[in-house]
């Protein structure tokens, strides 16, 4: 069995975690300087591990094995939300890299190849998952004309990289056997419950919306309240309405979140003349994905009747649910059974991943490890170091399985 070298882990991914610093956690935007020195300091990671490494046109670093046998990818992403963890998705590419150095050193493995790929912008700074997508061909020149962030386009934030012009990666589906992802769970089950694995069965689907108000801008001290056209007074009204209505059609797993409202111009003596919000909702069904985009199309439709503003929707992306290998998910409990008896479990993931694009294409699976406190998305987040190695070995085990049975 490959041997994790459980020091070298943690200082990559301690090392890693410098790269935008802030607190106990990470500020790490995508295409920021402090997420394109990490990918590049990633190329030179992979390098020394004997892998050919190169960051694609969407920012994306892939680093491809050398050996011969069957080929097994590996990934996850680098950059992180707004004042965030040092573990979400940086583990699981660190988690790559030791696995691919790990069989490289092993005689016995050495033949088997790993590839391992640090996906832009899962966290959707620009666009849900677009390295994925990208890398899946699920990503036009179109849509990233289209695709901005808060600031910026995306078009804008590639060429600041120094990323415009360079090739786009693409997956050959037939140069693999599947691929694999590790995680911080982001929940507190496995954390609360005592267990120290989670085997993924599925990834729920994620429905991203960006709302539009209109009124009308005017004097917040001299226009009357019964004349007023008040965009942000719209904007609570149409929030309120969908925490009224949601609960009657969601399932038992639905979630639903407004991530950012902004008003215009956002001065206090000034009534906004157009507010927007980013709302998005999540569950494991598809139909029940498409009864809560039906009941919001339908408050939207309320909304445009009653006025006085008006509202309009934006589908910003629509990811399906999508269900792990079965045969990934016995190699993962096999594993995870030699190394942990009695202390993992099969879950679904509340939280989006690359591995449910990827997975369209080929055999996927993933493993979590407990997130102390169920903590995440804020620099807080952790993970005790006996768990971040422990997985990576499951992960090792997993994955040598794996490509045994394809040899």
């Amino acid at each position: 069995m490959p041997n994790i070298q459980a020091a070298r882990l943690i200082g990559n991914l301690r090392r890693l975690s410098e790269f935008g610093r802030y607190k106990t956690g990470v500020h790490r935007p995508t295409y920021s300087a402090e997420d394109m020195a990490a990918r590049y300091w990633l190329v030179e990671r992979m390098e020394e591990a004997g892998l050919k490494a190169t960051i694609d046109g969407i920012g994306s670093v892939i680093g491809r094995s050398q050996a011969r046998g069957p080929r097994l990818l590996i990934g996850s992403h680098l950059e992180t939300q707004p004042y965030a963890g040092w573990l979400d998705g940086a583990m699981g590419v660190m988690y790559g890299l030791e696995v691919a150095r790990a069989f490289a050193e092993d005689p016995a493995t050495a033949a088997l190849a790993i590839d391992v790929g640090a996906w832009a912008d899962e966290e959707g700074h620009y666009g849900m998952l677009l390295g994925s997508r990208s890398f899946c061909e699920q990503l036009t020149e179109e849509m990233i004309d289209a695709a901005k962030g808060a600031d910026k386009t995306l078009r804008a934030a590639l060429a600041e990289a120094g990323l415009a012009g360079r090739r786009r990666e693409r997956l050959d589906p037939d140069s693999y056997v599947g691929y694999l992802e590790g995680h911080v769970e982001q929940a507190d089950y496995l954390d609360s419950s005592g267990l120290r694995l989670g085997i993924v069965t599925g990834i729920v689907g994620f429905n991203l919306y960006r709302f539009t108000f209109v009124g009308q801008q005017n004097h917040a001290g001299t226009t009357r309240m019964a004349v007023r056209k008040d965009a942000g007074v719209a904007l609570v009204r149409l929030c309120n309405e969908i925490e009224q209505r949601f609960p009657g059609v969601a399932g038992p797993r639905s979630v639903w979140t407004t991530g950012r409202i902004l008003l215009d111009p956002g001065a206090p003596a000034v009534i906004p003349g157009k507010a927007e919000m980013l709302f998005h909702f999540r569950d494991i069904e598809q139909e029940c994905l498409e009864l809560l985009e039906r009941t919001l199309d339908e408050i939207v439709a309320d909304a445009n009747a009653q006025g006085p503003c008006s509202v309009e929707l934006e589908v910003l992306s629509r990811t399906p649910p999508q269900l792990m290998d079965p045969k990934f998910q016995d190699a993962l409990e096999l594993a995870a059974e030699q190394h942990a008896p009695g202390k993992h479990m099969r879950m679904p993931s509340a939280a989006v991943h690359d591995a449910q694009i990827i997975a369209r294409q080929l055999p996927a699976g993933m493993l979590f490890v407990p997130s102390i406190a169920g903590i995440s998305h804020h620099y807080a987040e952790d993970t005790k170091e006996e768990d971040i190695i422990l997985g990576c070995r499951v992960f090792a085990g997993a994955a040598e399985r794996i490509l045994r049975g394809a040899a």
